[in-house]
């Protein structure tokens, strides 16, 4: 059964075995975006084991305006940048800077990020800021397109554009401080 099915199926009948099945198909991918966001196993179990509790309870405002999968990623970014806002207070990880970002000229191509080692995108991720990390991975790790992000961070296309424009540029440039002789 595909996933608006399931939900349908659930909605009416109240059969565990229905939402059972979505979590058979979305609790891996799930735990998984909890770890690498949270960056601790016991608070990444936590998290999905919540999110899924959400899942349940509105399931039925799910609409199929999307795809479930896009639905259940919303949920589960939304809940690990809570999560994260609320164990670093003192850290703004996940400002809106593009209200205040100058504009950038220049354009960095997708493939200068993808050249990048393994090890090497890593570190940088790990260095520019979570929001910033956050929309390269749902654009390039994800593979979801621009229309998805800009639902599940409720922003419009061209801001989401923007956004990973500057997100590129700062990896690339965070890439070149790292790694000045490559």
């Amino acid at each position: 059964m595909e996933d608006f099915e399931l939900v349908s199926e659930f909605i009416k009948t109240q059969r565990p075995d229905y939402f059972s099945l979505l979590y058979k198909r979305y609790s891996s991918k799930v735990y998984s975006k909890c770890i690498f966001m949270l960056k601790n196993e016991a608070l990444a179990k936590d998290a999905t084991q919540e999110i899924f509790t959400k899942i349940f309870l509105n399931l039925s405002k799910f609409s199929g305006r999307s795809k479930f999968s896009t639905w259940v990623y919303s949920i589960t970014y939304n809940y690990c940048i809570d999560t994260i806002r609320k164990k670093k207070k003192e850290k703004n990880l996940f400002s809106d800077e593009m209200d205040d970002a100058p504009d950038i000229i220049e354009e960095v191509n997708d493939e200068a990020l993808l050249e990048m080692e393994v090890k090497r995108l890593g570190r940088v991720l790990e260095m520019i800021p979570s929001g910033d990390r956050a929309v390269l991975l749902m654009k390039y790790q994800d593979d979801l397109s621009i229309k998805e992000i800009a639902e599940i961070l409720n922003k419009t296309e061209s801001a989401i554009k923007m956004k990973i424009k500057r997100a590129k540029h700062k990896a690339q440039k965070v890439y070149r401080d790292i790694f000045p002789n490559q």
